[in-house]
């Protein structure tokens, strides 16, 4: 991406150099015109080296390369062999608390969640399921007792649950108030 961006700045200085204006220059490189204009000062005041990117913003990682690897090989080995016997899945909390045992590293969750893509892991999420379920039974139940709570389904009832709209007049008795025998008003 770095290079891609440095690229671009370079081909607006030497689209400045031709006498081509920002807006212009924004157009072909698709890119904003408040770029454009903050470009071309910069190569105005300083020539093309002020157009080199300083690199991405924002703070280091505080895991060396190195570290990196290692922290690659941990995921690698999985969670069981760092403590967790309850399932196989590393979630984001959990590289973080490795994280800080095997470094002595502080790192937040939504950090570990960044660093686990940058070493090439996504964060699972652990299936909550009760420990005494009993798929049989569940098995069973769909079999069985589903079939029969489904295959009923919803009488139709003549007339509307609905408190605001009227029901029609056609399911009531005829003597009925709205009955089919009152007749309306015009």
């Amino acid at each position: 991406m770095r290079r891609r961006r440095e690229s671009v700045r370079f081909e607006a200085a030497e689209l400045f150099a031709q006498g081509i204006s920002p807006p212009e220059v924004a157009r072909r490189l698709r890119v904003s015109r408040k770029s454009a204009y903050l470009w071309h000062r910069a190569w105005k005041d300083a020539g093309t080296a002020a157009l080199v990117t300083r690199g991405p913003s924002g703070r280091r990682c505080k895991l060396s390369p190195r570290c990196l690897e290692k922290l690659a090989d941990y995921l690698d080995q999985g969670p069981a062999a760092h403590g967790w016997d309850e399932d196989q899945v590393w979630t984001a909390a959990r590289v973080a608390t490795l994280i800080g045992r095997k470094f002595h590293v502080s790192y937040s969750v939504s950090g570990a969640n960044r660093l686990m893509h940058r070493v090439g892991f996504t964060p699972q999420m652990p299936v909550r399921r009760t420990a005494e379920r009993d798929e049989q039974a569940v098995q069973v139940w769909k079999e069985a007792t589903w079939e029969e709570v489904k295959a009923h389904g919803r009488p139709a009832w003549d007339g509307s649950a609905s408190r605001t709209k009227r029901a029609s007049p056609a399911g009531r008795p005829a003597d009925a108030p709205g009955g089919a025998g009152v007749s309306r008003r015009s």
